[in-house]
């Protein structure tokens, strides 16, 4: 019987990937800066990057392992060659269906009539190449080597049952200002989506061997909201277009089987996991294969699910 070919489900002219998860932002700036790991904007504005669209791909395309230059802390040197900490990041992606003019803000409050749905997203990062290069513009060669996207998208109408009150910020946390902040966006501006990464090594697939689940995650613990999201995307006038893709940066809950990443759950490598097969990981190697699923359930609904995001991992040369 002949298979259908899932292609991307939109062209994509742009795309945004955010850094919204307080948990993931802590535990990754531990790993890179642990002596200040939360810079002190990160409660007052959405931090984000801008991504490359074009090297965007659908779930089943393989990955070819970038290569960049990496200096560890026991090398003197800077070098190139294959990332050796290459890493999944696992985020919930969001395309825009209403555009805005240059020069035109979006008010908080109206921010989620300009998203016309969701999908599951990975934006792959070389951390060794990140790690490197970040400082002081932010990230590059570590991320534009891939992104991959699940060919489905769930509508924001669909998820409407799914809304739910946004994070609750800690007592002394800076209260959003004005232009981020909205009484609607507080009690409905969540959404309770669970999100799932999982594993299969080359060796675990020719075995038959179930993927390892890594993580399980809910993107209701997000800091930030989409709605603000997508203000502070357009608060300086910058116009947004149709077909446009927002990723929602790592989404990490506060236990460590909640955290999103192989940079939080394996300590930068440090505490490799051990897998079914035997084999351990600190990241991922040539071969493994990484595979997101999502869904949203509620009592008195139906189960919506987001499909799978899945890549392997192909040899640098």
């Amino acid at each position: 019987m002949a298979q259908a070919e899932l292609m991307l489900p939109v062209a994509i002219g742009g795309f945004t990937d955010f850094y919204a998860s307080v948990f993931h932002a802590t535990n990754a700036g531990r790993a890179f800066r642990p002596e200040n790991p939360l810079l002190p904007n990160y409660k007052y504005v959405p931090v984000a990057y801008h991504g490359r669209a074009s090297s965007i791909r659908v779930s089943g395309t393989a990955v070819k392992r970038p290569q960049g230059q990496r200096k560890p802390a026991n090398e003197d040197v800077p070098t190139y060659g294959p990332s050796r900490n290459l890493d999944f990041e696992l985020e919930l992606g969001f395309y825009v269906g209403v555009p805005t003019r240059l020069g035109e803000t979006i008010p908080v409050g109206n921010a989620a009539e300009h998203i016309f749905g969701f999908c599951l997203l990975n934006d792959w990062s070389a951390r060794d190449v990140q790690g490197w290069e970040y400082q002081p513009l932010g990230p590059f060669l570590g991320k534009n080597f891939a992104t991959t996207v699940s060919p489905w998208v769930v509508t924001a109408e669909a998820l409407a049952p799914f809304r739910t009150a946004a994070f609750s910020r800690p007592a002394g946390d800076p209260q959003p200002l004005p232009h981020l902040d909205d009484a609607a966006d507080r009690a409905e501006g969540g959404l309770n989506v669970m999100l799932e990464a999982y594993l299969a090594t080359e060796a675990m697939r020719g075995a038959g061997t179930t993927p390892l689940r890594l993580t399980q995650t809910n993107f209701a613990s997000m800091y930030w909201t989409v709605a603000q999201m997508v203000a502070h995307h357009a608060s300086n006038g910058c116009n947004l277009e149709i077909g446009d893709l927002i990723g929602s940066g790592t989404i990490s809950g506060p236990e460590k089987e909640s955290w999103g990443s192989l940079l939080e759950l394996t300590a930068r490598g440090r505490e490799p996991l051990t897998l079914p097969s035997g084999e351990t990981r600190g990241f991922i190697e040539d071969g493994d294969e990484i595979i997101f699923r999502g869904f949203a359930q509620r009592e008195g609904y139906r189960r919506i699910g987001f499909g799978e995001c899945r890549a392997v991992i192909l040899p640098a040369k």
